[in-house]
């Protein structure tokens, strides 16, 4: 048995039409479908949603659940805002500067591009607060990752003996983190104030 692909992945999002039209704004996702019931199908609980769907390209759907009977949406307090995140691909370093003026020009606040060895990213929130990763291939991904191939499975065992990081690929962000103690500072600065927005 093996996994064919994902279907799905679904989040929760304060207002379905906002959400719906804010990614097609922003990300050009085009509206899929929409589902919405006065019972949930798996559980059979008495509890109405909406729940859209939108196309995130190559068969990748990304969906959203409107709950309008259950308390606001929050975050896990003990989860920084950086660590829960939908990542995207998108084709090149060019395409990823394009979006990164496209969504500046509509006001939303970027972070990046961060250089990730192998990719390199930028950042936003949605209108939910959901974290969104863009990310384009570096010209020498696949060098990269053969490398990071290499060892992933000695640095998960260190990890697991040790709950520290190792150093078996501590090369991969040398090129972000080249005189940038204070980029990262302001960085950490403006996740935590999202957060605690």
């Amino acid at each position: 048995m093996k996994i064919d692909r994902i279907h799905h992945v679904a989040y929760r999002c304060r207002d379905a039409r906002q959400t719906v039209l804010w990614y097609k704004e922003m990300l050009g996702m085009d509206f899929v479908l929409a589902i919405a019931e006065d019972r949930v199908p798996s559980t059979k609980e008495p509890d109405p949603y909406m729940h859209v769907f939108l196309d995130a390209g190559n068969g990748n759907v990304l969906a959203f659940f409107e709950i309008p009977s259950q308390p606001p949406m929050g975050r896990d307090p003990n989860t920084p805002a950086w660590v829960q995140h939908i990542a995207f691909k998108v084709r090149d370093r060019d395409e990823l500067l394009a979006y990164k003026t496209h969504l500046e020009s509509k006001g939303v606040e970027v972070l990046g591009i961060t250089d990730h060895g192998a990719f390199h990213s930028i950042y936003f929130f949605d209108p939910n607060g959901h974290r969104v990763e863009l990310a384009c291939p570096d010209p020498d991904e696949a060098t990269v990752m053969a490398r990071l191939d290499a060892v992933k499975w000695q640095m998960l065992e260190e990890w697991s003996r040790t709950r520290r990081a190792p150093k078996h690929a501590d090369w991969l962000h040398r090129r972000e983190f080249a005189g940038s103690e204070d980029a990262g500072s302001n960085a950490a600065d403006a996740l935590r104030d999202h957060a605690d927005a």
